[in-house]
């Protein structure tokens, strides 16, 4: 199997809250408006996170997005307003760093040990 874009959902209960933010997390509103209640980041050259107002699935989302700078990513997170991510040592794989939007999803950030 070849994929050639990957989008990953993250289900809202209250989408004006949620698009706040998400337009903090990633420091700029969002690249693509889909629908009133939907809207698409574009965080990697082929990887699009977008935000849906979908309350039947909501807090159950799992982020993960790979960053070369870890420290950096989260001082800029914490800079816009999102606190609470303390990074932790994943044994032999790296560090990592999560964050809950307001409906419980989860976004982690990684930086993958390059040994």
């Amino acid at each position: 199997m070849s994929v050639d874009v990957l989008f990953t959902g993250i289900p809202v209960a209250d989408f004006p809250a949620a698009v706040t933010w998400y337009d903090r997390l990633f420091g700029r509103p969002a690249d693509i408006v889909v629908k009133d209640d939907e809207l698409m980041w574009r965080v990697a050259d082929s990887a699009w996170v977008y935000v849906v107002g979908d309350p039947k699935r909501v807090g159950n989302a799992l982020v993960t997005m790979a960053v070369p700078d870890l420290e950096g990513a989260m001082a800029e997170i914490e800079d816009r307003g999102i606190t609470g991510a303390s990074i932790e040592i994943v044994a032999g794989a790296g560090r990592k760093a999560s964050v809950a939007d307001p409906d419980g999803n989860t976004i982690t950030f990684i930086e993958v040990d390059p040994h």
